[in-house]
C-alpha cells in the first residue's frame, strides 16, 4: 500500500536529518508519533531551502511559496521535487538531498492526516517559510537590529513550531486543550529558548557562511561592535553582551519547564519528548557559560555539545522524574545554577 510505503520512508530519512529528533519523537503516543514526525520532515524541507548555498535570495523565495501551495494541496508535490534537488548546492548534506527528492512521500503522509492536523501543519509551514524568506532578504552579516528581530526570527523558525505542537497536543487530549491559552503562550518561549541555544552554540560557524543572528544594539550597549566579530570575538565586552543573551535563553527555558508542568501526568510520553529537549538545552548553555567564563574559547559548535554520555544521563533522569515536578523543579535550578536569568519579556 503507497500509505505503508510512505510511512516506513519517513522513519528512515528521520534519524537521518536529525539524530536528536529521531530520539525525541519516537517517545510521544501513537496518534501523534506519525504527525510529529512528519511535522519535522516539512520543517526540515522548508528549513533546507532557506540555508541552500547554491540558492539565491529570489529562488529560495520562489520555493519557499511553491512549498505552502504544496502543503497546502494545491501544487504538485513530485514537481516540486524534480525541480528543487538539482538545484542544490554539492555541499547539502546526503540525506536532505534524498528528502528533497522525495518530498513527494512525505507530502502523501501529510495529506492523509486529519483536517485539524493538516491545518495545524500548513500554519507552521507557512509562517515559517515566508518569515524566512524575509530574514534571508534581509541577512546582515553583522547581525539582526536589535533584540525584536531576534525575538521575531526565533519566532519564525522556532516559536512557530511550538505553537503548532501545542495545537497537535490540545487536539489529541482534552485533558490538555483544557490549558491550551497558556500553553500557546508558553509554547513559543519554548521554542525560542531552544533556538538561542542552537544560535550561542552555532555562531562561529555561522558568522563563517556569512550569516550572524546576534542582536547588533544588545552588543553595541555592552561596548562592542559585531563588525569586530571575526576579528575579537572575546573581549570583555562581547563576553558581557553574549551573557545576557544566555540570561534570556535560560529565562525561555524556565518557561518550557513551566510548560511541561501544564502536561497531564499520565502523558508521560509528551512529558518525555518536551524533557529531553530541554534538558539538552539547558546543559549546552552550561557549556558554552563555562567555557566563556574559563577563557577556554571554543572554535565550533562541537566545543560545546553535550556529549553522548551526557545525552544518556539526560534520558535516564528525565524518564526516571517524569512526573515529578517538584524534583524537576530542584534539578533545573541546580543545573543553571551558573547560568544568568534575564526577563523574557
Amino acid at each position: 500500500m503507497p500509505a505503508t510505503a510512505d510511512y516506513q520512508y519517513q522513519l528512515h530519512i528521520l534519524p537521518q536529518v536529525s539524530r536528536t529528533f529521531a530520539l525525541t519523537i519516537p517517545q510521544l503516543p501513537d496518534p501523534l508519533y506519525t504527525v510529529v514526525g512528519n511535522a519535522y520532515l516539512l520543517c526540515r524541507i522548508a528549513d533546507t531551502i532557506e540555508d541552500d548555498a547554491a540558492l539565491d535570495a529570489q529562488r529560495k523565495t520562489q520555493f519557499a511559496e511553491h512549498f505552502i501551495q504544496v502543503v497546502a494541496g494545491s501544487a504538485d508535490a513530485e514537481q516540486f521535487g524534480r525541480e528543487l534537488a538539482p538545484l542544490l548546492a554539492a555541499q547539502t548534506p546526503a540525506a536532505e538531498r534524498e528528502l528533497i527528492a522525495h518530498s513527494a512521500a512525505v507530502l502523501r503522509l501529510t495529506h492523509s492526516f486529519t483536517p485539524a492536523q493538516q491545518s495545524a501543519l500548513l500554519r507552521c509551514v507557512r509562517i515559517m517559510s515566508n518569515g524566512m524568506a524575509e530574514f534571508q532578504r534581509n541577512a546582515d552579516p553583522h547581525g539582526l537590529p536589535d533584540m525584536a528581530a531576534l525575538d521575531a526570527y526565533c519566532y519564525h523558525v522556532a516559536g512557530v513550531v511550538g505553537e503548532m505542537l501545542a495545537a497537535l497536543f490540545c487536539d489529541y487530549s482534552p485533558q490538555i486543550a483544557v490549558h491550551e491559552a497558556e500553553l500557546m503562550r508558553l509554547a513559543v518561549s519554548f521554542g525560542q529558548g531552544l533556538q538561542m541555544t542552537n544560535i550561542l552554540k552555532d555562531l562561529l560557524a555561522d558568522r563563517e557562511r556569512g550569516v550572524c543572528w546576534l542582536p547588533r544594539s544588545l552588543f553595541a550597549k555592552a561596548g562592542y561592535d559585531l563588525q569586530d566579530f571575526s576579528a575579537d570575538r572575546f573581549r570583555p565586552e562581547f563576553v558581557l553582551g553574549l551573557r545576557q543573551l544566555l540570561g534570556i535563553a535560560h529565562g525561555h527555558l524556565h518557561n518550557a519547564l513551566r510548560y511541561v508542568s501544564l502536561l497531564p501526568r499520565n502523558e508521560k510520553g509528551i512529558r518525555r519528548f518536551c524533557l529531553w529537549a530541554i534538558g539538552m538545552a539547558l546543559l549546552t548553555l552550561r557549556n558554552i557559560e563555562r567555557h566563556y567564563r574559563t577563557h577556554a574559547h571554543f572554535h565550533s559548535g562541537e566545543s560545546v555539545k553535550i556529549s553522548r554520555f551526557t545525552v544518556k544521563t539526560v534520558i535516564a533522569v528525565s524518564n526516571a522524574l517524569t512526573t515529578n515536578d517538584r524534583a524537576l523543579s530542584f534539578l533545573f535550578h541546580r543545573i543553571s545554577r551558573d547560568l544568568p536569568k534575564l526577563p523574557t519579556d
